[in-house]
């Protein structure tokens, strides 16, 4: 695979052991999708695989579908804006510009990366740099209200120095979630801890046996985090006392991400390197279904790769997820059974709202799918060559960007690329409204609240468009 720029992205690939996905070295783990392999003389490559693109319905083509109003949104406690990590169309940043961005800490390197998505909840936005210190920010501004160092003890990040009797291990990874005037934090420094929101004062601090990339979420007194071992772990909020686990089948390979489970009514779905979407009941972990999503290919090898790195999002009695090894499914959430399927490889979530399902794939397509059949009303590739003009000495060429998990705000399908840029798509006719250069890598999902699109970037800039 041929690496990225050095402060890489957090939604590339990441083929490593679960060894290397710990406390250990981990030079350049995100990096951009190859070219698919080309069959060796005499290897059958099925026509059926080669067929099987994404295509506008012809019966849904120009066709209108409803979609939500936009409405206002007051807070973002959890990385997926809900419990069911689904939020229908925000009410936020009709201008589309850049109101004003703060540098909040330690950025992405070679041994550490910033992968926490902002959230928002009492007029506070909170993040957490490359090395593990969560900060809250004013809302409006973006001044910093506090800062908590939550690296354990005699750890060094490497590249900022190191003194006597203090090792140099390599960590990276984790989230935020809000709920009851509490903050949990998740840290690739495998621990969980409970701060006090408005002072950061760390209130309890769990230790984990594996690193946790990915946002916890909380619900009805309990944190849900999955591991980089695939184990899902429970924790009561108040104390910080483990609880019932869930061990999934392992992967050797896998993204160096994880994802949040989502909750709804009872019924906590994960997801996990395996390509396992599992819903068990959220109280004692009692399994009700399994599906996996994945689908192996002769034309790319690493459609070996499982991983569910995005969001699993609960919407209207049904599962939206997005594999790497080319599946998007929807679900039904009470039964497992599987409604449609996409040849989609992505390592975003998807986004219902109303009768449609916007999704993000690893080669920049921009689909918008009907709900209730997988048909397609329109796919917009968002690296597709430029139009040329009469400067160009040579035809423009494809880019190579990746781009975040999208939102709906204003009626527009909102992502951002590792290239800084942040794009506006109108989302009845995938037409591309408006770019912005918003100067950073950023490919963390964007939230909205108050208003106002809250961008978090590798170079640890915390940026806000209104």
């Amino acid at each position: 695979m041929t690496p990225r720029r050095h402060a890489s992205v957090i939604a590339a690939i990441a083929v490593v052991s679960l060894l290397a996905a710990g406390c250990h070295s981990v030079q350049n783990p995100f990096q951009s999708r190859p070219k698919p392999s080309k069959a060796s003389p005499g290897e059958r490559i099925s026509l059926l695989e080669l067929n099987d693109q994404l295509k506008v319905s012809d019966s849904l083509k120009g066709q209108d579908f409803f979609l939500p109003p936009p409405s206002p949104q007051a807070d973002w406690p959890l990385a997926g804006g809900t419990l069911e990590q689904s939020v229908e169309n925000v009410d936020a940043a009709p201008d589309f510009r850049v109101a004003w961005r703060r540098t909040f800490g330690l950025k992405s390197g070679a041994h550490a990366h910033v992968t926490a998505p902002p959230i928002m909840a009492g007029g506070k936005v909170f993040v957490m740099d490359a090395g593990a210190t969560v900060s809250a920010h004013d809302a409006q501004t973006g001044n910093q209200l506090w800062r908590t160092d939550l690296k354990p003890a005699k750890v060094k990040i490497r590249g900022k120095g190191k003194g006597k009797g203090e090792p140099d291990h390599d960590a990276f990874g984790g989230g935020l979630a809000f709920a009851d005037g509490k903050l949990y934090v998740t840290s690739g420094f495998r621990l969980v801890a409970q701060l006090d929101a408005d002072t950061g004062r760390v209130n309890w601090v769990t230790r984990t046996d594996a690193p946790l990339h990915d946002a916890p979420t909380v619900s009805d007194g309990r944190v849900y985090v999955v591991d980089v071992d695939d184990e899902l772990l429970t924790y009561d909020a108040d104390s910080g006392t483990p609880d019932w686990t869930h061990q999934a089948l392992t992967e050797p390979a896998r993204m160096l991400v994880a994802s949040s489970p989502a909750v709804s009514n009872g019924t906590l779905v994960a997801s996990f390197a395996s390509g396992e979407l599992v819903a068990m009941r959220s109280d004692n972990g009692t399994e009700l279904w399994n599906q996996p999503l994945s689908r192996t290919t002769r034309t790319n090898a690493l459609s070996e790769i499982r991983d569910i790195a995005g969001r699993p999002v609960i919407y209207k009695g049904d599962v939206f997820a997005i594999s790497h090894a080319d599946v998007m499914a929807d679900t039904d959430l009470r039964t497992g059974t599987v409604r449609w399927q996409l040849p989609l490889s992505g390592i975003t979530s998807p986004w219902p709202a109303g009768d449609v399902v916007f999704a993000i794939g690893l080669d920049g397509n921009v689909i918008c799918a009907a709900r209730e059949s997988g048909q397609l009303y329109w796919v917009t590739d968002l690296n597709a060559p430029r139009a040329a003009t009469k400067k160009d000495k040579k035809p423009p060429k494809r880019s190579r960007a990746v781009w975040s998990s999208p939102i709906l705000a204003d009626n527009r399908l909102i992502t951002v690329s590792d290239g800084g840029e942040a794009v506006a798509i109108n989302a009845k006719t995938g037409e591309v409204e408006r770019r912005i250069k918003i100067g950073d890598d950023a490919l963390l999902s964007p939230i909205a609240a108050g208003g106002t699109i809250y961008v978090v970037s590798q170079q640890a800039d915390l940026i806000a468009i209104r």
